[in-house]
């Protein structure tokens, strides 16, 4: 085991009364009135007691939301089991009316394209048209446990087409357009949807982008569908001819008849399909529960956020990454939502945060690598930009570096709540994140997810504090996966989570829980290095590689070398840079002294490029295939696949 590295100096202070005040103190008073706990304004405190009573912290958190539903009598069912274990296996509910109650003249969408184009939705506004589109679906035989596919950009259609799925008891699954036909096909071609709900193109960087000859494609290799949807983005009357019973967005809104009621679904009736990255085959199609997502969100965003309808929330995202449908919860709070289509560096940097200016942003969330492209693009937000609303900025996708943590207090807002946090697709949340009371240190996550017994293991199943191991979960939680879709016997999802430890869920995170009870993510574990038989986390090496500003981008994977397994850092440098003796002894030196003699590289190659999935993540696994001589098996999870060719034939893997 690899001891805890530096944990970080303090960069945020929560204000004095932060634990007395706001969505957490609420809560609070019901917790000490049912059951007599007092958490003395110590969040750990709170997470020890969630953990150990969860049953009761999430039969508590439906009360004090206000979970419009029946809850039933049982909390849950199978208790303990991994998997197995069912959440309110009597509730019945509807996730859209819970999105929609309350549907007034407040904002409830503020959406922007890169073109320009603005567009604002009141909830009432939002409500109509989702009960319209709601009565066309069921007009087309679309119904309850139908699956609806949404190949779409990240406009108010994909919000209003979701929370119309629901409302009728449909199951939802999105990925956005910039999917290549096989991408897609992988996708939503094992789900078997009656509806493909789609746009004729989209625009990125200023450059416009067809999707009609793919579409056609796609509906082809998509027998189930029985109707399609089309939302025109880049033409106004797109040509239709080829499409299985098509209709235009705004006319299937205006020709049906609303409809005036949810249909109550069961609490773990299935929501989502969801799909994971699929670099290393088919994506696994990950089925949530309605129940689960809301119940997971409440906590996220008004327990650990301190959202509420008082604020405004902006998550740059795509129809393809799991915080889009994470965002969409954030209706549940009667809190506006800001989204955002196409590239957030048009026309330069300062795109989103002139967003941010003019919303008044109280909560932004983007992923680590954009922090690092600000950072590295020399754009300092704080000397050009008002932010003076911006309470909470999240970050998500990979690791932040301290250098990222550093960044955001010296050139975005230097009291600005930086709330980094893990988890994922698997979970529709997270297992780690920000918490408003507890203060903010370099390259640590703040804490644990309330009711989520989380902990890190060592390889003898034994939890470590200080100590490097596999991050894990001991007992059940509301937004486990219903199931996969597809996976007889539960075969696939039992292999996915629970066989390292059998009845444990095992994330694939190596991670470090620190004193405080925050969290360092150090890489996927399956993507851990293993010199010399000690495991090292991928992270530590980026942190040190990517603090050089010749350095854009980093990738670093293990090779099987004479019995051992070895270094190789990729780096991507920028414009002007080059790759000298003196800049890889320095890259080493860094890294050997910010790490340990073990992290060095043995090899250090430029490279044009970095592979990357559609949300933006490295895939440190496809290059490791590659340079071992195996087959990529999915290039279609990946945004750049081009750029693999590089890697194929690289003599000094061979030294």
């Amino acid at each position: 085991m690899t001891k805890e590295l530096s944990s970080g100096h303090l960069l945020w202070t929560p204000d004095a009364k932060a634990a007395q005040t706001g969505q957490l103190a609420d809560f609070a008073d019901m917790l000490r009135t049912r059951t007599g706990f007092d958490w003395g304004g110590d969040f750990q405190a709170l997470w020890r007691w969630s953990v150990e009573n969860d049953l009761t912290f999430w039969d508590i958190v439906w009360d004090w939301h206000g979970v419009i539903g029946d809850k039933g009598t049982r909390i849950i069912e199978n208790e303990g089991a991994m998997p197995g274990a069912r959440f309110f296996p009597d509730a019945q509910m509807n996730y859209a009316e819970n999105m929609l109650t309350n549907a007034d003249d407040r904002l409830a969408i503020s959406a922007y394209r890169e073109d320009g184009t603005h567009v604002r939705l009141t909830r009432a506004e939002l409500k109509g048209k989702v009960m319209h589109l709601a009565g066309w679906m069921r007009a087309v035989g679309i119904g309850r446990g139908d699956r609806v596919a949404a190949y779409v950009p990240n406009t108010p259609e994909a919000i209003i087409a979701m929370l119309a799925t629901a409302a009728i008891g449909g199951i939802f699954s999105s990925c956005s357009p910039d999917f290549g036909i096989g991408g897609a096909a992988d996708r939503f071609g094992q789900i078997e949807p009656k509806l493909l709900i789609a746009c004729d193109g989209y625009s990125y960087a200023g450059k416009p982008f067809d999707r009609m000859d793919i579409l056609r494609t796609l509906a082809d290799a998509l027998p189930s569908v029985t109707h399609t949807l089309i939302i025109p983005f880049l033409n106004a009357a797109p040509d239709l001819v080829g499409l299985p019973q098509p209709e235009i967005f705004d006319a299937a809104l205006m020709a049906a008849e609303p409809v005036t009621e949810f249909t109550p679904v069961s609490f773990n009736d299935p929501l989502y399909i969801l799909y994971s990255s699929g670099t290393t085959g088919a994506p696994k199609c990950i089925v949530h529960g309605v129940g689960g997502v809301m119940m997971k969100h409440i906590t996220e965003m008004r327990l650990h956020g301190g959202m509420g309808s008082e604020d405004k929330l902006f998550f740059f995202t795509t129809c393809g990454w799991m915080m889009w449908n994470w965002m969409v919860s954030g209706l549940m709070l009667e809190m506006p939502l800001i989204c955002y289509e196409g590239n957030p560096f048009h026309p330069g940097p300062e795109r989103l945060w002139d967003i941010a200016e003019a919303e008044k942003l109280t909560h932004l969330g983007v992923s680590a690598k954009y922090i690092d492209a600000i950072r590295n693009a020399g754009y300092r937000p704080a000397d050009s930009n008002d932010l003076s609303a911006l309470r909470c900025l999240m970050s998500t996708g990979s690791p932040l570096s301290s250098e990222g943590f550093d960044f955001v207090y010296e050139a975005i807002r230097d009291d600005v709540q930086l709330c980094s946090m893990s988890g994922g697709t698997d979970i529709m949340g997270c297992f780690v994140l920000g918490t408003t009371v507890q203060p903010v240190h370099a390259g640590e996550i703040q804490s644990r997810a309330l009711g989520l017994a989380v902990v890190i293991l060592d390889d003898d199943g034994k939890p470590v504090t200080g100590e490097q191991g596999e991050l894990c979960c001991t007992k059940p939680f509301p937004s486990m996966p219903v199931k996969f879709w597809n996976d007889a016997d539960d075969g696939k999802y039992k292999a996915a989570y629970f066989e390292h430890f059998p009845g444990i869920w095992r994330h694939g995170d190596w991670a470090t829980l620190t004193s405080r009870g925050g969290t360092i993510i150090h890489g996927r574990s399956d993507a851990t290095l293993n010199p010399g038989g000690v495991r090292i986390g991928t992270a530590e090496i980026y942190r040190q590689v990517e603090s050089f500003d010749e350095v854009v981008e980093a990738l670093v994977v293990g090779q099987n070398w004479d019995n051992d397994v070895r270094v190789i850092l990729f780096v991507r440098l920028a414009d002007g840079a080059v790759m000298t003796d003196a800049l890889a002894d320095a890259i080493r030196q860094r890294v050997r002294t910010g790490a340990t003699p073990r992290h060095v590289p043995r090899h250090i190659i430029a490279v044009p490029d970095i592979p990357r999935t559609r949300s933006g993540k490295i895939t440190e696994l496809a290059v490791r295939d590659i340079i071992h001589g195996r087959q990529v098996k999915n290039t279609e999870a990946l945004a750049n696949a081009e750029a693999l060719d590089f890697y194929r034939e690289l003599p000094q893997l061979a030294e």
